[in-house]
């Protein structure tokens, strides 16, 4: 008996209405502060906002109340649970002949405790882990990996692994503590924190980044003779916390039920005020969610806007979303999110199928007027949407100027000083038309659950 043949998918096209809106929503963005202003507001009003701390409480409580003021048609909050990581203080020091203070900063994840000892460098991850076993024996591991400056932030996948692997693969060697040059593009004395993992088995150990400066002075240092290091490090896991994922909705005229998503995360690190991580992202998206709901008349679609918790310890609001939200999978659209500081968007491309393959055109020439290049097949989806997207949500990415995105990550210079209101306009613009493009579109642009693994 034949099998049933389906019929190709309708393909996607997006009115020439939509597209005339399009561009009037573009030029009222352009003209518009409204994103710089909700970043100037949380960073300002909050701060820092490390997960399962207090000031993540209240940044709940400003999102929640933001999305309000902002005109949204519907906002609510989903609990997110997760390991609560607390920083205290750190602190290190050169002994000896010649004693001089280290700037660190411990790692997310790091346990408390003092250690002392001989420091042993190496170049990069791969050294160290070519090291022979044991022979850290009661020393402190020091990787001095120079992460490379790259527009679209390339470098920082070899950097950040030296964080989450590194301090595993030093335990493996015997090592007592874990010291790296922060994984950052900057000269300044400002350590790059971040979150790092231990295998599971292992004894963790007191684990710090220096900064830049501090590394290649240790490493000028170890040049001269054997240097014994002091790291003292108070902090730890303090049982779980709860934290919520903040959603708000701009309303669809026709389907009402299908979302177009677009948002940031809401959680920072605690050594800055978490401007370009992720407070710009919350900004740019929060305002172009309001700009779509001042409109004469909405998009078809819904347009819902999500301020996701604890990204940096874990992606776990997006997990959570991911979780919570899979039964609906195919009633999302495409989504796509604003987590790479407050650069200017230079590129576009989606996950788009063959058949909406034009409407991904359409947003693009709608775009190209900011300065943006179509790059179809470039790229992936951000963070927060990983989980998601794993189980077949479609994506975008409006990738950001990311040069000098890592002088300032994970740094106590992620201060809202840094934004260039201009930029964030641009990239308000480009959020907007986007989200609002795909809520027009006539067809889908792909969601559809992923073919389950074949059993082994």
């Amino acid at each position: 008996m034949m099998g049933t043949v389906q019929a190709a998918p309708r393909e996607t096209r997006i009115p020439d209405a939509a597209l005339q809106t399009a561009a009037q929503l573009r030029e009222k963005a352009l003209e518009s502060e409204l994103g710089y202003r909700i970043t100037e507001s949380l960073t300002t009003e909050v701060g820092p906002r490390l997960a399962g701390s207090e000031a993540d409480a209240r940044a709940v409580k400003w999102a929640e109340a933001k999305f309000r003021e902002l005109g949204y048609d519907k906002v609510w909050l989903e609990p997110v649970t997760f390991p609560k990581w607390e920083r205290r203080s750190e602190s290190a020091q050169v002994l000896g002949a010649n004693a001089q203070p280290l700037t660190v900063s411990a790692l997310g994840g790091s346990p408390g405790g003092t250690v002392e000892a001989e420091v042993v460098r190496f170049a990069d991850l791969a050294a160290l882990e070519a090291a022979p076993a044991s022979s850290l024996a009661g020393k402190i591991a020091f990787v001095d990996y120079e992460m490379k400056r790259a527009r679209d932030g390339s470098g920082y996948g070899p950097g950040s692994r030296v964080r989450s692997r590194g301090p595993s693969t030093a335990i493996g060697k015997g090592a007592i503590g874990f010291l790296m040059r922060s994984a950052g593009t900057d000269s300044h004395r400002n350590p790059h924190t971040g979150i790092t993992r231990f295998d599971e088995g292992l004894m963790p150990i007191p684990s710090a980044a220096l900064s830049v400066p501090d590394a290649q002075q240790l490493t000028r240092l170890l040049a001269l003779r054997p240097q014994r290091v002091r790291l003292s490090i108070d902090a730890g896991w303090n049982g779980t916390a709860t934290s919520h994922n903040v959603i708000g909705e701009i309303t669809g005229r026709s389907k009402p039920k299908e979302v177009v998503v677009i948002g940031g995360h809401l959680d920072s690190w605690d050594l800055g005020t978490g401007a370009v991580d992720d407070g710009a992202g919350i900004g740019i998206t929060m305002a172009a969610g309001a700009l779509i709901g001042q409109l004469p008349k909405p998009p078809a679609r819904t347009v819902r806007v999500i301020a996701y918790a604890n990204e940096e310890q874990g992606l776990h609001g997006g997990k959570a979303y991911a979780e919570k939200h899979a039964g609906d999978l195919t009633r999302h659209q495409i989504a796509a999110e604003s987590d790479f500081g407050a650069g200017r968007i230079y590129a576009f491309a989606t996950s788009a199928p063959e058949h909406a393959k034009a409407a991904e055109a359409q947003i693009a020439q709608a775009l190209a007027p900011l300065g943006i290049e179509h790059t179809p097949g470039k790229g992936g989806p951000g963070p927060d949407l990983g989980p998601f997207v794993e189980k077949g949500m479609a994506w975008a990415n409006l990738r950001q100027d990311g040069t000098d995105y890592f002088d300032l990550h994970h740094t106590p210079d992620d201060t809202f000083d840094k934004i260039d209101p201009q930029a964030v306009a641009q990239n308000v613009a480009a959020y907007a038309v986007f989200a609002y493009l795909a809520a027009a579109a006539e067809g889908d642009f792909g969601s559809a659950p992923t073919a389950a693994a074949p059993a082994k």
